[in-house]
Protein backbone atom coordinates (compact mmCIF):
# COMPACT_ATOMS: atom_id res chain seq x y z
CA UNK A 1 0.00 0.00 0.00
CA UNK A 2 2.90 2.29 0.81
CA UNK A 3 4.22 2.25 -2.81
CA UNK A 4 0.58 2.66 -4.42
CA UNK A 5 0.12 6.11 -4.19
CA UNK A 6 -3.21 5.46 -3.07
CA UNK A 7 -1.87 7.01 0.24
CA UNK A 8 -1.61 10.36 -1.14
CA UNK A 9 -5.41 10.79 -1.56
CA UNK A 10 -6.36 10.24 2.16
CA UNK A 11 -2.89 11.61 3.37
CA UNK A 12 -3.28 15.02 5.79
CA UNK A 13 -5.85 17.12 4.65
CA UNK A 14 -5.79 15.94 1.14
CA UNK A 15 -9.24 14.70 0.53
CA UNK A 16 -10.70 17.80 2.06
CA UNK A 17 -9.09 19.65 -0.17
CA UNK A 18 -10.69 17.60 -2.83
CA UNK A 19 -14.27 18.09 -1.12
CA UNK A 20 -14.00 22.01 -1.02
CA UNK A 21 -12.64 22.18 -4.85
CA UNK A 22 -15.70 19.98 -5.63
CA UNK A 23 -17.75 22.49 -3.55
CA UNK A 24 -16.14 25.53 -5.83
CA UNK A 25 -17.27 23.46 -8.93
CA UNK A 26 -21.19 22.82 -7.97
CA UNK A 27 -21.01 26.72 -6.78
CA UNK A 28 -20.50 27.83 -10.31
CA UNK A 29 -22.24 25.60 -12.20
CA UNK A 30 -25.56 26.13 -9.99
CA UNK A 31 -25.06 29.63 -9.88
CA UNK A 32 -24.80 29.59 -13.59
CA UNK A 33 -27.63 27.71 -13.97
CA UNK A 34 -30.00 29.25 -11.90
CA UNK A 35 -29.28 32.58 -13.94
CA UNK A 36 -29.54 30.55 -17.09
CA UNK A 37 -32.94 29.67 -15.97
CA UNK A 38 -33.95 32.78 -15.38
CA UNK A 39 -32.97 34.70 -18.31
CA UNK A 40 -33.71 31.43 -20.47
CA UNK A 41 -37.22 31.38 -19.61
CA UNK A 42 -37.22 35.87 -20.74
CA UNK A 43 -34.98 34.52 -24.05
CA UNK A 44 -37.07 31.95 -25.08
CA UNK A 45 -40.13 34.00 -24.96
CA UNK A 46 -38.42 36.64 -26.96
CA UNK A 47 -37.58 34.12 -29.50
CA UNK A 48 -41.30 33.56 -30.30
CA UNK A 49 -42.38 37.35 -31.09
CA UNK A 50 -42.96 38.02 -35.06
CA UNK A 51 -40.73 40.03 -34.98
CA UNK A 52 -38.00 39.57 -37.47
CA UNK A 53 -35.23 41.49 -36.37
CA UNK A 54 -35.50 40.19 -33.13
CA UNK A 55 -35.82 36.50 -33.50
CA UNK A 56 -32.47 37.28 -36.10
CA UNK A 57 -30.33 38.33 -33.30
CA UNK A 58 -31.52 35.76 -30.95
CA UNK A 59 -30.43 33.35 -33.90
CA UNK A 60 -26.95 35.20 -34.12
CA UNK A 61 -26.74 34.56 -30.41
CA UNK A 62 -27.16 31.20 -30.42
CA UNK A 63 -25.14 30.28 -33.26
CA UNK A 64 -22.07 31.74 -31.68
CA UNK A 65 -22.99 30.15 -28.62
CA UNK A 66 -22.94 26.91 -30.31
CA UNK A 67 -20.11 27.04 -32.52
CA UNK A 68 -17.91 28.80 -30.61
CA UNK A 69 -16.25 26.21 -27.55
CA UNK A 70 -16.49 26.97 -23.45
CA UNK A 71 -12.97 27.22 -23.24
CA UNK A 72 -12.62 30.12 -26.12
CA UNK A 73 -15.17 31.77 -24.53
CA UNK A 74 -13.49 31.48 -21.21
CA UNK A 75 -10.26 32.81 -22.42
CA UNK A 76 -12.12 35.57 -24.31
CA UNK A 77 -13.66 36.86 -21.42
CA UNK A 78 -10.55 36.06 -18.88
CA UNK A 79 -7.38 37.36 -21.17
CA UNK A 80 -9.46 39.02 -23.23
CA UNK A 81 -12.46 41.36 -22.51
CA UNK A 82 -12.06 41.79 -18.42
CA UNK A 83 -7.94 42.65 -19.19
CA UNK A 84 -8.53 44.44 -21.89
CA UNK A 85 -11.31 46.91 -20.29
CA UNK A 86 -9.05 46.89 -17.33
CA UNK A 87 -11.92 45.13 -15.48
CA UNK A 88 -10.92 43.30 -12.32
CA UNK A 89 -12.65 39.80 -12.49
CA UNK A 90 -11.85 36.37 -10.75
CA UNK A 91 -11.46 33.30 -12.78
CA UNK A 92 -14.75 32.37 -10.82
CA UNK A 93 -16.42 35.30 -11.69
CA UNK A 94 -15.70 34.67 -15.40
CA UNK A 95 -16.53 31.02 -15.22
CA UNK A 96 -20.05 31.95 -14.00
CA UNK A 97 -20.53 34.90 -16.43
CA UNK A 98 -19.11 32.72 -19.17
CA UNK A 99 -21.35 29.60 -18.16
CA UNK A 100 -24.65 31.95 -18.27
CA UNK A 101 -24.09 32.82 -21.24
CA UNK A 102 -23.76 29.56 -22.59
CA UNK A 103 -26.65 28.16 -20.55
CA UNK A 104 -29.09 31.59 -21.06
CA UNK A 105 -28.91 30.24 -24.91
CA UNK A 106 -29.02 26.46 -24.05
CA UNK A 107 -31.95 26.72 -21.97
CA UNK A 108 -33.65 29.89 -24.31
CA UNK A 109 -34.15 27.41 -27.10
CA UNK A 110 -35.44 24.68 -24.63
CA UNK A 111 -38.80 27.56 -23.95
CA UNK A 112 -38.54 27.87 -27.20
CA UNK A 113 -38.87 24.71 -28.36
CA UNK A 114 -41.37 23.56 -25.45
CA UNK A 115 -43.60 27.02 -26.18
CA UNK A 116 -43.87 25.64 -29.43
CA UNK A 117 -44.89 22.11 -28.82
CA UNK A 118 -47.64 23.38 -26.65
CA UNK A 119 -51.20 23.09 -28.41
CA UNK A 120 -52.69 25.70 -29.37
CA UNK A 121 -55.93 24.74 -28.06
CA UNK A 122 -54.38 25.34 -25.17
CA UNK A 123 -54.17 29.25 -25.22
CA UNK A 124 -57.98 29.24 -27.25
CA UNK A 125 -59.21 27.20 -24.16
CA UNK A 126 -57.73 30.05 -21.53
CA UNK A 127 -58.94 33.34 -23.15
CA UNK A 128 -62.59 31.16 -23.50
CA UNK A 129 -62.44 31.16 -19.65
CA UNK A 130 -61.78 34.52 -19.66
CA UNK A 131 -58.38 34.74 -18.29
CA UNK A 132 -55.55 37.56 -19.44
CA UNK A 133 -52.98 37.05 -21.63
CA UNK A 134 -50.77 37.13 -18.58
CA UNK A 135 -52.77 35.05 -16.77
CA UNK A 136 -52.71 32.26 -19.12
CA UNK A 137 -48.87 32.23 -19.14
CA UNK A 138 -48.89 32.13 -15.34
CA UNK A 139 -51.65 29.55 -14.80
CA UNK A 140 -51.28 27.20 -17.74
CA UNK A 141 -48.72 27.97 -20.28
CA UNK A 142 -45.46 28.39 -17.87
CA UNK A 143 -46.25 25.76 -15.55
CA UNK A 144 -46.84 22.65 -18.52
CA UNK A 145 -43.55 24.54 -19.94
CA UNK A 146 -41.65 23.91 -16.64
CA UNK A 147 -42.65 19.85 -16.81
CA UNK A 148 -41.50 19.49 -20.66
CA UNK A 149 -38.63 21.64 -19.59
CA UNK A 150 -37.28 20.21 -15.93
CA UNK A 151 -35.53 16.95 -17.01
CA UNK A 152 -33.46 19.02 -20.08
CA UNK A 153 -32.87 21.58 -17.42
CA UNK A 154 -31.26 18.75 -15.19
CA UNK A 155 -29.17 17.27 -17.88
CA UNK A 156 -27.78 20.59 -18.98
CA UNK A 157 -26.91 21.18 -15.01
CA UNK A 158 -25.14 18.19 -15.57
CA UNK A 159 -23.24 18.92 -18.62
CA UNK A 160 -22.28 21.87 -16.47
CA UNK A 161 -20.96 20.64 -13.68
CA UNK A 162 -18.55 18.38 -16.19
CA UNK A 163 -17.49 21.38 -18.15
CA UNK A 164 -15.97 23.62 -14.67
CA UNK A 165 -12.98 21.33 -15.17
CA UNK A 166 -12.23 23.55 -17.81
CA UNK A 167 -11.88 26.76 -15.53
CA UNK A 168 -8.24 25.11 -14.10
CA UNK A 169 -7.39 27.10 -17.07
CA UNK A 170 -8.08 30.30 -15.87
CA UNK A 171 -6.44 29.93 -12.48
CA UNK A 172 -9.45 28.79 -10.29
CA UNK A 173 -9.00 26.41 -7.59
CA UNK A 174 -11.17 23.86 -8.13
CA UNK A 175 -11.32 19.90 -8.21
CA UNK A 176 -9.22 19.13 -10.81
CA UNK A 177 -6.45 22.13 -9.87
CA UNK A 178 -6.71 20.81 -6.41
CA UNK A 179 -5.86 17.03 -7.43
CA UNK A 180 -2.93 18.62 -9.45
CA UNK A 181 -1.44 20.12 -6.76
CA UNK A 182 -1.78 17.00 -4.48
CA UNK A 183 0.07 15.22 -7.13
CA UNK A 184 2.90 17.93 -7.78
CA UNK A 185 3.42 17.88 -4.39
CA UNK A 186 3.87 14.46 -4.16
CA UNK A 187 5.84 13.94 -7.38
CA UNK A 188 9.22 12.69 -5.55
CA UNK A 189 7.64 10.24 -2.53
CA UNK A 190 4.66 8.85 -4.18
CA UNK A 191 5.46 8.48 -8.46
CA UNK A 192 2.13 6.72 -8.67
CA UNK A 193 0.05 9.51 -7.21
CA UNK A 194 -1.51 10.43 -10.09
CA UNK A 195 -3.82 7.28 -11.22
CA UNK A 196 -5.59 7.51 -7.44
CA UNK A 197 -5.84 11.08 -7.26
CA UNK A 198 -7.85 11.25 -11.04
CA UNK A 199 -9.08 8.11 -9.99
CA UNK A 200 -10.86 9.64 -7.12
CA UNK A 201 -11.81 13.07 -9.07
CA UNK A 202 -13.78 10.59 -11.74
CA UNK A 203 -15.38 8.78 -8.85
CA UNK A 204 -16.77 12.47 -6.97
CA UNK A 205 -17.87 13.72 -10.73
CA UNK A 206 -19.51 10.17 -11.07
CA UNK A 207 -21.36 9.88 -7.64
CA UNK A 208 -22.11 13.87 -8.37
CA UNK A 209 -23.48 13.57 -12.15
CA UNK A 210 -24.87 10.02 -12.10
CA UNK A 211 -27.86 10.85 -9.95
CA UNK A 212 -29.07 13.79 -12.27
CA UNK A 213 -28.84 11.61 -15.11
CA UNK A 214 -30.66 8.95 -13.58
CA UNK A 215 -33.37 11.77 -12.36
CA UNK A 216 -33.60 13.17 -15.93
CA UNK A 217 -34.45 10.33 -17.36
CA UNK A 218 -36.81 8.95 -14.84
CA UNK A 219 -38.72 12.51 -15.00
CA UNK A 220 -38.24 12.57 -18.59
CA UNK A 221 -40.28 9.06 -19.13
CA UNK A 222 -42.90 10.27 -16.54
CA UNK A 223 -43.59 13.03 -18.37
CA UNK A 224 -43.96 11.66 -21.59
CA UNK A 225 -45.88 9.19 -20.83
CA UNK A 226 -47.97 12.48 -18.86
CA UNK A 227 -48.35 13.97 -22.29
CA UNK A 228 -49.08 10.72 -23.95
CA UNK A 229 -52.37 10.15 -22.15
CA UNK A 230 -53.46 13.67 -22.61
Amino acid sequence: MQNMGIEVVFKGNNFIRLLEGLWVTLRIALIAMMLSILLGFFLGMIMNVRNKGIRAVCRIYLEIVRIMPQLVLLFLVYFGAAKHMGINLSGENVAIIVFTFWGTAEMGDLVRSALIAIPKHQYESGYALGMTKLQVYLYIILPQTFRRLLPSAISLLTRMIKTTSLVVLIGVVEMVKVGKQIIDASRYTSPKAALWVYGMIFLLYFFICFPFSRLSAMLERRFSNGFQKK
